[in-house]
């Protein structure tokens, strides 16, 4: 089988996400890396993406070159990997979809509302597939947490809690740090620092296990380093159409956490409870039982956990392999289309555009809420009301 050809925009030396877009869409043998706009400056991407094995003429200056260079080729790029600043991603992605080449975006997919609607109703008009890089959702047991849930082992579920907080960000002296300071700069990040960095990957955790969407939510912001103009801290409730009560707590000056993202659920038949950091257990524990550890790769799991699990019980799977089973569902998706056939259902569970958009509502409806002292807003996109 033929590899499909992949690029990649952003991501060049020293970044922080571009190794494990690499090392994800690689890892199947799925893509082949075939062209790359990497840098802001020119000539150290076009130079970088040789070094990766890029041809000449598919090293590009910038991504504008590469959306021209690709459109024109026979054998164009049937992917691309948006890995740039926040600020970027909408012009980038709608550019990309107009041409019809499939995008995975990092997120937050847009800055704005707006900008997210345009974004889903050019991938819907023309049919062209906009993925968001929510890649914790591609770990085997968070896979199988959605499953338990959807056929029914935790009964109705009540309470959803969720948080990712980590302390990278909690020295004061670190404010004029170029990797630190842009998060906190409206200019850059937009409206929000913390909640739109980490906060909405724990808010898309809750809503892709559960199967149910924010209806509305109350938001508490602090900026704790009093010279950061966007908050480094957030508490979020919220509701869901189906009833779920939902916790969220994201901050970057959690002091001792490294990455802190997990999630808990609690049903009427019992509770599931998994962490980022153990990926290869799920706490299960039945109403009125004890605690069971339900370990990644033994038998008897989920058609959706199998799919997504490569190694042996025992042996770590980590995020580049969570990231690896959003290229396998991309890689599925798209093939089934050149095909004219239906993909493998397990293969439609990667984050798409509708799921950016969604976030991008809660980020700028938290925003409100937590000027208005936690008022409960509504955090559905208009288009979706």
């Amino acid at each position: 089988m033929a590899k499909l050809n992949w690029g990649l925009i952003g991501g060049g030396e020293g970044s922080q996400i571009g190794p494990a877009h690499r090392l994800g869409a690689a890892l199947d043998g799925h893509f082949d890396f075939v062209a790359g706009a990497l840098d802001h400056n020119p000539d150290a991407g076009r130079e970088y993406a040789q070094r990766l094995g890029v041809a000449p003429d598919r090293a590009y200056g910038d991504w504008k070159e590469m959306l021209a260079g690709e459109s024109s080729r026979a054998d164009k790029i049937d992917l691309v990997s948006v890995a740039t600043p926040n600020a970027t991603h909408f012009e980038i992605t709608k550019g990309f979809l107009e041409a019809g080449i499939p995008v995975l975006c990092e997120k937050p997919m847009t800055m704005t509302i707006e900008e997210g609607e345009e974004i889903v109703r050019i991938s819907e008009s023309t049919g062209t597939v906009c993925a968001v890089n929510y890649g914790y959702s591609g770990y085997s047991l968070v896979r199988h947490m959605k499953a338990m849930i959807a056929r029914g082992d935790l009964g109705a579920v009540r309470v959803v809690v969720c948080e990712f907080s980590h302390g990278h960000h909690a020295d004061a002296a670190d404010a004029d740090n170029p990797r630190v300071r842009w998060r906190y700069d409206p200019a850059q990040a937009g409206v929000s620092a913390q909640f739109a960095d980490c906060g909405i990957h724990a808010l898309h955790m809750a809503s892709f296990v559960t199967g149910q969407e924010v209806d509305t939510l109350s938001a508490d912001f602090a900026s704790t380093i009093s010279s950061r103009e966007l908050e480094d801290d957030a508490m979020v409730n919220f509701r869901m159409n189906g009833g779920v009560v939902g916790r969220l707590w994201t901050s970057s000056v959690a002091v001792g956490r490294m990455h802190g993202l997990a999630i808990q659920v609690f049903g009427e038949e019992g509770g599931l409870r998994w962490a980022q950091e153990q990926p290869n257990q799920l706490v299960w524990t039945p109403t009125g039982g004890r605690n069971q550890i339900i370990e990644r790769g033994e038998a008897g799991l989920s058609p959706e956990a199998d799919r997504a699990s490569r190694v042996t019980m025992g042996h770590a799977e980590g995020m580049p392999l969570a990231f690896a089973n959003i290229y396998a569902d991309l890689s599925e998706v798209i093939r089934a289309s050149k095909e004219g056939r239906d993909p493998d259902p397990a293969a439609n569970l990667y984050p798409k555009a509708a799921d950016g958009l969604r976030s991008m509502a809660a980020v700028h409806g938290s925003v409100e809420s937590a000027s208005q002292k936690g008022a409960w807003v509504d955090a559905r996109p208009p288009m979706y009301r």
